[in-house]
């Protein structure tokens, strides 16, 4: 399996918590940059948290550091995004890619990643 899957989305209250997952590459031989992206209707992907699945840290975009939180379970192949205090403008559609390697300067860069999944809804309501 290359193409991630991701859950747990769905639709909360402003200030509460998600928590998403994405079941990555089977392959447990080959180290990957995995990364969560959102996109709202007319805009482009924009990446908010990164992780490689081998050694070192997250990498996070300024303006989500403070609230979002991306971790692994390395054994179930799964990465995850907890997303704290919630906020209306939080409202898009998540999608999870990877690619392999570590996740570089590049690793929000949409264009450098060739396996995305479906993604999973979020909706914040005021």
């Amino acid at each position: 399996q290359v193409q991630p899957v991701e859950s747990g989305g769905g639709s909360v209250q402003a200030g509460g918590s998600l928590k998403l997952s994405c079941v990555h590459s089977v392959d447990r031989f080959v180290n990957r940059c995995v990364a969560w992206f959102r996109q709202t209707p007319g805009q482009e992907r924009e990446g908010v948290a990164g992780i490689y699945t081998g050694s070192g840290g997250p990498r996070y975009v300024d303006f989500v550091k403070d609230r979002f939180t991306i971790s692994q379970d390395k054994a179930k192949n799964t990465v995850y995004l907890e997303i704290n205090n919630l906020k209306p403008e939080d409202t898009a559609m998540y999608y999870c890619a990877q690619r392999t390697g570590a996740c570089h300067f590049d690793w929000s860069s949409q264009r450098t990643y060739k396996y995305w999944g479906q993604g999973t809804q979020v909706t914040v309501s005021s």
